[in-house]
């Protein structure tokens, strides 16, 4: 003979005490999702979501980086490529002053070529400031020197000969963003066909002070020898111009790709962590009236009175 469960009082309303929390807890649930806009507030809420997002946010911190990096080697590499470009600009003006100091004609007397090297001499003093040009207190043509200047007055370098200042602005992608000055102006002392070290005619600011010494002295054998000197330096200047243009192409497309990437990888990971506010309020407003339904059931089903507890 089998036995029914006896179902007492304090069972049913244990039961359904527990079954109104339940409801209870999925109504406060929903509120702190709409309240947060998050649905991913603690691991125990999606494990397998956990671990994607941390991914996604350490792409996201990543690609910050990386734009952040572009921004600064653009604003260097820019600061070079605006200065070597005023500087072939003036060196344009030097070899016009050259051509007409060497010619036969009336226009290259003494008292012109004079007058022609004071000028080459304000230029060069030009092109020293140039070649002392900052980005962010810093000479650009200094390499990595913690000095304020990569060249003394007279046009002589005193910035750092060895290391490179490089910027991370992609995965595995690392772009130089300075220009030691002997790179664009020449190298003080080079050697020679033997391995001697000689002095090199052919340094820029040595260019300009040779220039300037022959058109005093009228010496034109040595303003010719200037001349090809010049466009030798001349012609460094712009290959450099062309390889920091190179660089600075190549940063701006990098950082182009950082910020599509963190554009998508900041979707995704909003996908994984954002709650969908409509569907939200929808399944608050369920849970509402789903525990209200319950309150009223529950009330209708235990009515705890002295009578209930004498029987």
């Amino acid at each position: 003979m089998s036995m029914s469960p006896r179902v007492t009082e304090s069972s049913t309303r244990t039961r359904t005490m527990a079954s109104l929390q339940r409801n209870l807890g999925r109504t406060q649930e929903a509120m702190d999702q709409i309240s947060s806009g998050k649905q991913l507030r603690r691991p125990s809420d999606s494990p397998t979501g956990t671990v994607t997002a941390l991914q996604l946010r350490g792409e996201v911190r990543a690609n910050k980086k990386y734009s952040v990096n572009a921004d600064d080697a653009m604003g260097r590499l820019g600061t070079v490529q605006d200065t070597l470009q005023s500087v072939t600009d003036r060196l344009q003006k030097v070899r016009q002053l050259t051509l007409e100091a060497s010619s036969s004609g009336g226009q290259s007397t003494p008292e012109a070529n004079r007058a022609r090297a004071v000028e080459i001499e304000q230029i060069k003093g030009t092109l020293v400031q140039y070649a002392n040009t900052k980005y962010l207190d810093r000479p650009v043509f200094g390499g990595s020197t913690p000095d304020a200047t990569a060249y003394t007055t007279g046009g002589t370098y005193e910035g750092e000969i060895a290391g490179e200042t490089l910027r991370a602005i992609g995965p595995n992608a690392k772009v130089r963003v300075e220009v030691r000055g002997p790179e664009v102006f020449g190298e003080e002392v080079v050697q020679d066909e033997n391995g001697n070290d000689v002095t090199n005619e052919a340094q820029l600011f040595r260019v300009l002070d040779r220039l300037s010494t022959a058109m005093r002295e009228g010496d034109y054998k040595t303003i010719q020898t200037g001349l090809e000197n010049l466009d030798k330096a001349t012609e460094i200047v712009k290959s450099t111009l062309s390889d920091v243009g190179a660089r600075y192409n190549r940063v701006t497309q990098m950082k182009q790709s950082a910020e599509d990437r963190l554009m998508s990888v900041s979707s995704q990971l909003s996908d994984i962590e954002d709650v969908d506010l409509p569907k939200a309020i929808m399944e608050l407003q369920l849970q509402q009236t789903s525990y209200q339904a319950a309150l009223a059931a529950t009330a209708k089903v235990i009515q705890p009175s002295l009578i209930d507890f004498l029987r």
